[in-house]
């Protein structure tokens, strides 16, 4: 089946979608527009970049700024800061993040330029923000196994996902993150991931107008199409998680290319996938 716009508010650099399981409502973000948007047609803005989320309970989320992770009240639209994030680099953002099965959450930074190695990747929980890998330049693919073994990420410039061990009890990471998917032949980008709950490991291929189904071994299976180059992240979503959604970019395209490609910038489903996992939930 061919995917379908969702929504058509275009966005500079659409990012981070979010199945809200309690609220069954999608969230996402335009991070250059600094807003978060849901498919119910609400809009919330920020003054400072937002990146991703996850969620706490029905009418709060953790929202990743620039500068903090923020508790955020979808009732009143207010936030407060629950820990900061790079407050003393002005020259990063946050992007990519997701919450873990410990009710953690991973979020990658990045230089506003994508300045080589300017980001890294952390990890909170229990009150603490853990720098887990320096050096990053484009911190993307944060998603997890659904037996909780394995984090996956990537560093986008170097086509490579990587996979890492976690500790059963704590969701730490153990030993050294290995290969999981080489790119480089291909030459694809990796950018936004999520795990279906067989484990395939869906990824948005910037300049591919895809998103690529991988099995537990790094097979490739599959690619969905969809009417837009930039593919950033997918989620899955709807009643049985067998929504595919896809953000998608118009960043980075020149007049022609926004003329061929209207569309980029909007929201995307395709039907009939996955079914993905449930997010978890976040535990502050």
């Amino acid at each position: 089946m061919s995917a379908l716009v969702a929504d058509s508010r275009a966005c500079e650099l659409g990012e981070g979608p979010l199945w809200h399981p309690e609220r069954q409502e999608l969230f996402w973000f335009d991070i250059m527009g600094k807003r978060m948007l849901s498919e119910r047609g609400q809009s919330w803005n920020f003054d400072t970049y937002v990146s991703a989320a996850g969620w706490i309970d029905h009418d709060r989320l953790l929202i990743a700024s620039a500068r903090a992770l923020m508790r955020f009240d979808l009732q009143t639209g207010t936030a407060d800061e629950v820990i900061a994030l790079e407050a003393d680099n002005p020259a990063t953002r946050s992007n990519d993040g997701r919450a873990d099965p410990w009710g953690g959450f991973w979020i990658g930074t990045m230089g506003l330029g994508a300045e080589p190695g300017a980001g890294a990747i952390y990890r909170f929980w229990r009150g603490e923000l853990r720098q887990l890998y320096p050096n990053i330049t484009i911190s993307n693919a944060i998603c997890f196994s659904p037996d909780a073994a394995y984090a996956y990420f990537t560093d986008t410039p170097t086509r490579q996902i990587m996979r890492q061990a976690l500790s059963p009890d704590t969701g730490w990471p153990e030993g050294v993150p290995e290969v999981h998917i080489d790119l480089r032949a291909s030459r694809r980008n990796p950018d936004g991931a999520v795990v279906d709950a067989a484990g395939n490991l869906w990824c948005a291929q910037w300049g591919s107008a895809h998103v690529a189904c991988y099995d537990p071994d790094g097979t490739f299976l599959r690619a969905v199409d969809f009417d837009a180059p930039h593919t950033s992240c997918p989620a899955f979503g709807g009643p049985d998680l067998t929504r595919l959604y896809c953000t998608t970019a118009r960043q980075g395209l020149d007049a022609d290319g926004l003329l061929a490609h209207p569309l980029s910038g909007q929201l995307f489903v395709a039907e009939g996938f996955g079914p993905g996992q449930t997010e978890y939930q976040i535990r502050l």
